[in-house]
């Protein structure tokens, strides 16, 4: 899928985390890439992350997947919701969704959530502190948009869902297939569905919080300082009052900090591993049986494609003019040489088509084998 119809400049320069925008089916052609059956048989699946959100009269529930086959049975046809989490890690045709939002950075995309909805059925007023496509796949859905919100909105006494208990509409908009409503963080938002098989596609960006990473940032530093990299005052002399915390020794104190947390390329390279772990670290998706270079070689020389894995994370920093780091699911491996063209080329594509010639470099292969043996490439079969 690709659009044909939508100002990508202008996008960023007047809406991107900026405002709400609507923009009307911009897809050369929309076609519905997941069925309503799909999607309840992946909630009803062990490892799928799914919730089922009902509307009885006086409050809200919550259920957590994985779901029974028979509970879709028991719900009616009003008031309800279910959504499903990473769908494009499970799907190809949904993975194929987020393709055409690639203008915005790899390391920041999160997911697609899915979600159908029977009539009125909806999650509530709420906001998100993330950006997000709300791409309609099928029916319609009404969008009530509000102001902006932060930690300090009041909201709805609930265990497990954070609704607004005061949301005022400033906005509504009504999403048929293919439309696409833009939400930028911290504005309130409401979908209701309007009509039975109402289907939405949720691509969600990530943006970490100042407190993550300074905390996730100081765990990892922590995890490898030695415990004899203490104080040290070698130049001391006499002070007039020994209570007094000098300003040499603040000085001397506050550069032990600062001196290892502002030590930027230690910090590129934790973040470019921090931010390619992929969502759920604890799924295997290695190949039952790991691949030999010579088996390798001998397919790519034969025209077979590679295909990304959804589930990982692709991205990269220029160390320097001859080397530059590859983050894949949480791991670094340095390219250079004629390593360094093709990475770009992973990271920028999610098929890739290997020419002949890069079969013959060692650092290409090694690198190759490497991913493809750890479940992050995979042949891609040649009757698609």
């Amino acid at each position: 899928m690709h659009f044909n119809n939508f100002d990508i400049t202008a996008f960023l320069g007047n809406s991107w985390q900026k405002k709400p925008q609507l923009i009307k089916n911009p897809w050369a052609a929309w076609t519905n890439p997941l069925e309503p059956d799909e999607l309840a048989g992946l909630a009803c699946e062990e490892g799928v992350e799914s919730r089922l959100i009902t509307q009885p009269e006086t409050t809200w529930k919550l259920e957590h997947g994985p779901l029974a086959e028979d509970r879709f049975d028991t719900l009616g046809d009003k008031n309800w919701t279910l959504l499903v989490q990473a769908v494009d890690q499970h799907v190809p045709t949904v993975a194929a969704l987020i393709e055409p939002f690639r203008f915005i950075p790899n390391w920041r995309i999160d997911d697609v959530m899915v979600s159908f909805a029977a009539d009125g059925g909806g999650v509530g007023p709420h906001f998100d502190q993330y950006d997000v496509f709300l791409i309609q796949g099928l029916g319609k859905r009404q969008w009530q948009v509000g102001g902006h919100c932060d930690e300090t909105s009041a909201l709805l006494p609930h265990d497990d869902l954070r609704l607004l208990a005061d949301f005022e509409a400033v906005d509504t908009f009504v999403c048929e297939p293919g439309d696409i409503l833009y939400i930028p963080p911290g504005v309130s938002h409401n979908g209701i569905a309007m009509g039975d098989d109402c289907m939405t596609y949720s691509i969600g960006f990530r943006a970490p919080s100042r407190s993550e990473l300074i905390g996730d940032w100081c765990d990892d530093m922590l995890a490898d300082m030695l415990d004899d990299d203490r104080y040290g005052d070698p130049d001391l002399a006499i002070q007039e009052n020994p209570g007094e915390i000098s300003t040499s020794a603040v000085d001397r104190l506050h550069a032990m900090i600062t001196d290892k947390i502002g030590d930027r390329t230690a910090f590129s390279c934790w973040f470019g591993e921090y931010s390619s772990t992929p969502k759920y670290p604890e799924m295997d998706w290695q190949p039952e049986e790991k691949i030999e270079i010579k088996d390798l070689r001998e397919q790519l020389q034969q025209g077979v494609s590679l295909r990304c894995n959804p589930a990982s994370r692709f991205s990269f920093i220029r160390a320097d003019a001859e080397k530059l780091l590859l983050f894949v699911d949480g791991q670094t491996m340095e390219c250079t040489g004629d390593a360094i063209p093709f990475a770009e080329t992973l990271c920028a594509q999610s098929l890739v088509t290997i020419d002949e010639q890069l079969t013959n470099f060692d650092s290409v292969m090694a690198l190759l084998l490497d991913l493809h043996n750890r479940g992050s490439l995979a042949f891609e079969p040649r009757d698609l």
